[in-house]
C-alpha cells in the first residue's frame, strides 16, 4: 500500500480556496484507487502569519516541511504587504532552501479551453516550458546605495553558475526524450554577452551527448513571436529563471488562461519535498467571493501524484478535468462561465469517478 503524507500551504488570497477544491479531488482520487492513502497537515503560513509573527514562516517552516513527501502549495502576496517580502518570505524560501531547481510549466489546449489564437486546436499547442528555480536573475545577489537620494543605485546581478545551468539542461534534454525529442533553448545571448553566452555554451556541449534530441536555440524576443506564430514548431522549452517565468505565463494565456495553469517545483535527485502550485496569484480582487478557478491547482496536484509514483491516479485526474473542460457546462467566470470554485471542484469529482 502507497501512503503519501502531504504538507499543504494554502498561503494568500486564492490560495486556500483552490487548494480546498485540489484537497477535495486527491481525497476523491484516492478513495476510488486501491492501495493509494493520503494524509494531508495544513500549515497556515503566509500574510497573515507574519501580521501575527513577524514572519511568513517560522524559523523551524523547512525543517518541518523536510519531514513530508510533497508540499502542496496555494498562492503568497498581499496588496498591503511588499512583493518582494511575501516573496522570498515562504515561495522562494522553500524553493531555494530545498534547491528545487527545477521549476516545470505544462501548457497544453484542450478541447473547451479559450484560446486567443485564431485556427489553433487541442493538440496544436503541447509545451512543456522548463524553468530554471534557483539562481539568474533571482539570486537575490545585488544591492541599492544611496537610498532616497538623487543618485540612488539598484543593482541586481544575474548569477549563472556551470552547475546549475548544466543540471537544469540535463533535466530538460531528459524531459525532451519522454516526449517528442525536441527542445529549445531561449537565451539573450545577443545584448547580455555573459552570462546568456555560457548558457548557449553549456547547452551546445550537452545537445551533443543527447543526438536523438532535435535541439534548437532562439532569442527570448523571436521566441515570443513564434509562441504566438508557430506553436506547432515547439515542444519542450528550457530558459532562465526571468525568461522562462515571463514565457511560462505567455504559454498559459495562450492555452486558456492562468487559471488553468498548473507547475511544479521539482528536486529531480528527491534529497527533500517537491512543491506544486498552481501558476496563478492570490487575486486577492476576486479573493472570497468563491469564483477562482481551480483547474491549475487541480492540475498540480495530479503533477503531485505523478511525481510521488501514482501515475495511474494522476492521469484520472487529468481526464477528468479533460472531460469537464470540454463539455463547457461548468466553468468560472474567467472561462466565461457561472460556476463556483466548488462546483467545478465537484464536476471534477463526479468525473473521476466515472474513470475508475
Amino acid at each position: 500500500m502507497a501512503k503519501h503524507r502531504i504538507a499543504v500551504i494554502p498561503g494568500d488570497g486564492i490560495g486556500a480556496e483552490v487548494v480546498a477544491a485540489g484537497l477535495t479531488v486527491l481525497r476523491a482520487v484516492a478513495k476510488g484507487a486501491r492501495g493509494l492513502t493520503l494524509t494531508f497537515q495544513s500549515f497556515p503560513w503566509g500574510s497573515d502569519h507574519f501580521r501575527a509573527h513577524g514572519h511568513l514562516m517560522p524559523e523551524d517552516g523547512l525543517a518541518r516541511l523536510a519531514e513530508f513527501d510533497a508540499i502542496y502549495f496555494g498562492a503568497v502576496g498581499d496588496p498591503e504587504l511588499p512583493d518582494h517580502l511575501t516573496l522570498w518570505g515562504l515561495r522562494l524560501a522553500i524553493c531555494q532552501g530545498f534547491d528545487l531547481y527545477a521549476n516545470v510549466r505544462p501548457a497544453r489546449l484542450v478541447e473547451g479551453a479559450p484560446s486567443p489564437l485564431r485556427d489553433v486546436f487541442p493538440g496544436d499547442l503541447d509545451w512543456l516550458v522548463v524553468r530554471e528555480n534557483s539562481e539568474g536573475e533571482y539570486a537575490g545577489a545585488g544591492g541599492r546605495v544611496h537610498r532616497g537620494g538623487a543618485h540612488e543605485v539598484g543593482i541586481e546581478t544575474a548569477v549563472f553558475t556551470r552547475t546549475g545551468v548544466s543540471r537544469i539542461m540535463r533535466f530538460a534534454l531528459a524531459m525532451a526524450k519522454k516526449r517528442r525529442r525536441r527542445l529549445t533553448l531561449v537565451t539573450k545571448s545577443n545584448a547580455q554577452r555573459h552570462g546568456m553566452v555560457l548558457w548557449d555554451e553549456v547547452f551546445a556541449e550537452l545537445a551533443e551527448t543527447e543526438p536523438e534530441v532535435a535541439t534548437d536555440r532562439v532569442l527570448v524576443d523571436a521566441a515570443t513571436v513564434r509562441m504566438v506564430r508557430d506553436p506547432l514548431s515547439l515542444d519542450v522549452v528550457v530558459a532562465t529563471n526571468l525568461h522562462a517565468d515571463i514565457l511560462s505565463d505567455l504559454a498559459a494565456a495562450l492555452a486558456g488562461g492562468l487559471g488553468l495553469a498548473p507547475s511544479a517545483n521539482l528536486d529531480p535527485e528527491r534529497r527533500f519535498p517537491s512543491m506544486f502550485e498552481p501558476v496563478h496569484g492570490s487575486a486577492f480582487d476576486i479573493a472570497g467571493q468563491g469564483i477562482a478557478n481551480p483547474i491549475g491547482a487541480i492540475r498540480s496536484a495530479a503533477m503531485m501524484l505523478a511525481h510521488l509514483g501514482e501515475a495511474k491516479a494522476a492521469a484520472r485526474i487529468e481526464a477528468a478535468v479533460d472531460a469537464v473542460l470540454a463539455a463547457g457546462r461548468v466553468r468560472t467566470p474567467d472561462l466565461g462561465g457561472t460556476a463556483t470554485t466548488k462546483e467545478v471542484a465537484q464536476a471534477v469529482v463526479a468525473a473521476v469517478a466515472e474513470r475508475r
